[in-house]
C-alpha cells in the first residue's frame, strides 16, 4: 500500500458524526464512510448476499460493509468522535492562552450545557478563531499520526 496523506485522515477525523463509521483499505489506502444502517444490514447478511432488494444507490455501499465484516483483517477503522475527544482539546486550548482574561472566558464557555456552541460563540467574540482552528488541526494532526503509527500504516 502507498503511503496514506494524513491530511485526508485529518479530513475525515474533523467532519465524523456518530452515525457513520470510517474505514481505510489497508490494500488499497482508499478512506471511506459507512453509516450504522448500512453496518448493521451487512451484518445480518450471507456472505453472498447480493442486496439486489435495496435501491441501486444503496447496493455498492451494503457491498462494501459486507466485505468490512467478512475481510476486516484487511481494514482499520479510523479514531471516532470518542477517540478524538475534541472537549479535551478545547480544555487544552484554554490552558494554551497566555491572556488570563482569555483563557478564563473561554474555561466559563466549555462549562456545563452547549458548551461547543459557547466555546465557538466566545472564540469569535474574542477574535482568536484562527488560532483556535490552528490548535484543533494540530492536535488532529498528533492523534492522526499516532493512529498511523499505532496501525503500521506509512503516511505523508
Amino acid at each position: 500500500m502507498k503511503p496514506v496523506k494524513l491530511k485526508d485522515i485529518i479530513d475525515q477525523m474533523d467532519t465524523m458524526s456518530d452515525e457513520y463509521n470510517v474505514f481505510l483499505d489497508k490494500e488499497t489506502g482508499k478512506i471511506f464512510s459507512l453509516s450504522a444502517e448500512e453496518m448493521s444490514i451487512a451484518e445480518e447478511s450471507e456472505e453472498d448476499e447480493d442486496f439486489s432488494n435495496y435501491p441501486e444507490w444503496q447496493q455498492d455501499e451494503l457491498k462494501e460493509a459486507l466485505d468490512v465484516i467478512v475481510n476486516w483483517e484487511n481494514y482499520v477503522e479510523l479514531p471516532s468522535k470518542f477517540d478524538i475527544d475534541e472537549y479535551s482539546i478545547m480544555e487544552e486550548f484554554c490552558d494554551s492562552i497566555s491572556n488570563s482574561r482569555m483563557s478564563d472566558a473561554l474555561r466559563n464557555a466549555i462549562q456545563g450545557r452547549g458548551a461547543f456552541r459557547k466555546f465557538k460563540d466566545t472564540i469569535q467574540r474574542l477574535n482568536i478563531e484562527d488560532s483556535w482552528y490552528k490548535f484543533k488541526e494540530e492536535a488532529f494532526r498528533k492523534i492522526a499520526v499516532e493512529w498511523c503509527e499505532d496501525n503500521c500504516i506509512e503516511y505523508v
